[in-house]
Order: C-alpha cells, then structure tokens, then sequence
C-alpha cells in the first residue's frame, strides 16, 4: 500500500470517529439542570404542582384565620389562644396529589401567625407517646416526662381536594375545589367551611406530527 493510501485510509478512519463522537454527544443522557427560585412560578404538565400548594395553604390559612369564631375565641377565653390541629385532607382528584404537602403547608401557616396554638398529629402523638413510655424506665426521674399531660386540641382541620375537567379538542380547563372544614373536635360542630377555588389552568397540547 502506498504512502498516499495510507495517509487517504487514516483521514477517513479519523472522520469517522470524530462523526461517531458527535453522534454520541448528541444522544448523551445527561440532563439539562437549571437552578430557578422556589417560589417561581413553573408549570409543565397543567396539573397540581408546588406554586398551587403555595397560593391554596396562603388564601385557606388567611380566610380561616380572619373567620369570626376564630377571632373571637381569645376573646371569649380570657386570652387564650385555640388549639388547633390539622387531620386527613382526602385526595379526590383525578390525578396523583400527595395531600400531605398541603397539610404541612397548612400547619406551618396556623404556627406562623400566632393566632393559634398548635398540638401533634395523629402519627407524630404516637411516636412522642412511645418516646414517653420509654423515659419511665430508661431515663431518671428528673428528667422523664410526665404521663396524662398532653394539651387536647378545640379544633381539627380537615378537608378534601376534587377536580373538574372539561376539554375540546386541544384544548381543556382544569380547575381544583379545595375543601376546608374547622371542626370543634368536643361538639362535632362545624365552626368554619370554605371552597377554594383559586387554582383553573388552560391547558393547549401541541399537535402531534406523524
């Protein structure tokens, strides 16, 4: 073989390696990462996501907090702020929403504004329970916590979050109906109930191409 087919056979050898490699840099599956402000607003898919989460817990925790039999509970109780506690809001939707994010949104909202007292749930009151049964043989009695010295709740939380879908073609409207309810936990009394419904997208899918 001569010199020049030599030198012909390794240009094309290295184009075709340096082809392969643009072709393999092209289908790299490393993502793309973009770090952007928690409280910018994103939405992808058109369903539930963290900036509804934000603007629901914010307008129900405001409206609830302004009601009258909360306002006056202080009033009518030498001072004394209500306990509150948040129980089960139930996923009524026609998609996955993990409700817990909003419980704990909700709870964070009711500390935060000082307006009431706050106790553990349900699962939380059972690990500080066992915790307490086990300080009454492993720890001294110094510093063991009491037995029967729980603070009970006047008021409990619950709600629900439900959808309703209309579509045409391309085109469809998702609105979500977050229901609340304060409870007095004694009487079974509702003390406050609200709708929200703050949070309606349009959503347009792009045409699919063959």
């Amino acid at each position: 073989m001569t010199k020049k087919k030599i030198l012909a056979k390794g240009a094309a050898v290295l184009t075709m390696l340096l082809a392969f490699s643009f072709v393999v840099a092209g289908c790299s599956s490393t993502p793309e990462v973009a770090r952007v402000s928690s409280d910018e607003q994103i939405d992808l898919s058109g369903y539930w996501n963290d900036t509804d989460v934000r603007i629901v817990a914010d307008e129900v925790i405001t409206q609830c907090l302004d009601s009258p039999r909360i306002k006056d509970y202080a009033a009518q109780h030498t001072g004394e702020l209500p306990v509150v506690i948040v129980g089960t809001y139930r996923n009524q939707s026609d998609e996955h929403i993990d409700t817990t994010i909003l419980t704990k949104k909700l709870e964070a909202a009711l500390i935060n504004s000082g307006k009431v007292n706050f106790v553990a749930n349900a699962d939380e009151r059972g690990e500080l329970r066992a915790e307490r049964e086990d300080q009454q043989t492993n720890a001294s009695e110094e510093t063991a916590a009491n037995l029967g010295n729980e603070t009970g709740a006047n008021y409990m939380l619950i709600g629900s979050v439900k959808t309703i879908v209309d579509s045409n073609g391309k085109k469809m409207t998702r609105t979500y109906f977050v229901s609340t309810e304060m409870i007095d936990i004694e009487t079974n009394m509702k003390i406050w109930v609200n709708e929200n419904d703050s949070i309606k997208k349009v959503i347009s899918r792009p045409s699919i191409r063959p």
